[in-house]
């Protein structure tokens, strides 16, 4: 269980953490293998099959993540594309309560993204979640993913924070073993980031369907 009295600052990512994953599974893998067959007149099935080999090719990588990069390659405007299906953003269960019992007890929250500035602009449109945060974060500012060891070495520079007092919740394995590798000391998966897929079973770190454990806990230090 985490000690809330050893924790001063708190990253949190946004997508499958705070969000429901859906609406970002089904943009990359169904929405828009659909349009782009559609607009260039192509095998829905082979575009589907390209498209995945190409993000099999960059998984991990800012450019993976980047808008620009896949408006370009694919000749689309992606923020439209999103926008057609923007009905699926939803926010996590518990996690608006979470948030404030977080500012409530005084931690810094700040949210750390992989996500295109653009990306954030149309989820905090329908969300408002961004009104919870000390600091909202891209890493496309700083020009690495949270995959990257320059990111966090990057993002420690610039908020100072203690890699002792700080936690990190992070849907995805990969990114919270690079975490652990910088220092942070603090972390904590998602089991269940996309709620139309089953939870995951997770054993190298302390993993969770839901905040209520945490916000009662939160709650108690008051």
């Amino acid at each position: 269980m985490l000690q809330w009295q050893d924790i001063d600052t708190v990253l949190l990512d946004m997508d499958g953490t705070l969000l429901d994953l859906h609406f970002d599974n089904h943009f990359w893998l169904e929405h828009l293998p659909k349009r782009y067959s559609q607009i260039h007149n192509l095998s829905e099935e082979s575009v589907r099959e390209n498209l995945k080999r190409q993000y099999a090719k960059l998984q991990g990588q800012l450019k993976w993540y980047c808008f620009d990069y896949w408006a370009k390659e694919l000749n689309l405007d992606i923020v439209e594309l999103k926008r057609e299906v923007s009905h699926l953003i939803q926010i996590r269960q518990s996690t608006p309560e979470f948030l404030t019992a977080l500012r409530k007890a005084g931690k810094q929250v700040i949210l750390l993204t992989n996500s295109h500035p653009d990306g954030m602009t149309l989820k905090f449109e329908k969300t408002q979640l961004h009104d919870y945060f000390d600091r909202l974060i891209s890493t496309h500012e700083y020009g690495y993913s949270k995959e990257s060891l320059e990111l966090w070495q990057a993002v420690q520079a610039d908020l100072k924070f203690d890699k002792a007092r700080t936690l990190f919740v992070d849907d995805s394995l990969p990114i919270l073993h690079k975490a652990q590798e910088f220092g942070i000391q603090h972390l904590v998966a998602i089991k269940n980031p996309d709620s139309q897929q089953a939870s995951r079973e997770i054993k190298e770190f302390e993993a969770i369907e839901d905040y209520w454990q945490m916000i009662k806990a939160l709650e108690e230090l008051g």
